[in-house]
């Protein structure tokens, strides 16, 4: 068997004649043919099992996740539970040990009293490539853009 489809594409090559391109050896052509052919579906396959894993893995990272927040969230619910029960006092074992920090933080009641001076102004700025590419497509030009053609690999 070759190692790889450019040694069997060059043995393809050396089947033909190159002056005439008459097959010299059309057994070992079909050979090389078949052989190319499985190579490649061999590749195919990988893709499609490796995609298949990516989505196995998404799906379990999305688990997890959910797990996560689900966990966080008890968590929190438990630790306003202790803090409204103990209401401020340490509490000590041997296997824990729950005390409290104290810290400020801004609730704002109503945002449109605050006075200007005291708000700031985020903006996000990004190209619309939507219309940028329904501009290019209609051949209009488009300073710092230029509509680039893939070739997409689909594999089902």
């Amino acid at each position: 068997m070759m190692a790889n489809l450019y040694e069997i594409d060059q043995a393809i090559l050396e089947c033909l004649d190159a002056e005439t391109g008459e097959i010299i050896d059309p057994e070992r052509l079909d050979n090389l043919f078949m052989e190319r052919n499985q190579k490649i579906e061999n590749v195919a396959l990988w893709i499609k099992n490796l995609e298949s894993d990516a989505l196995a893995f998404k799906a379990e990272k999305d688990a997890f996740a959910y797990r996560e927040k689900v966990a966080s969230a008890k968590a929190e619910r438990l630790k306003a539970w202790l803090a409204q029960v103990l209401e401020g006092e340490k509490f000590s074992t041997s296997k824990c040990a729950v005390s409290f920090r104290r810290s400020t933080k801004l609730e704002v009641l109503d945002a449109d009293c605050i006075p200007k001076e005291l708000m700031v102004e985020t903006v996000s700025v990004k190209p619309d490539a939507n219309a940028i590419k329904a501009l290019l497509k209609e051949g209009l030009e488009v300073s710092g853009c230029r509509l680039v053609e893939n070739l997409n690999t689909q594999i089902k």
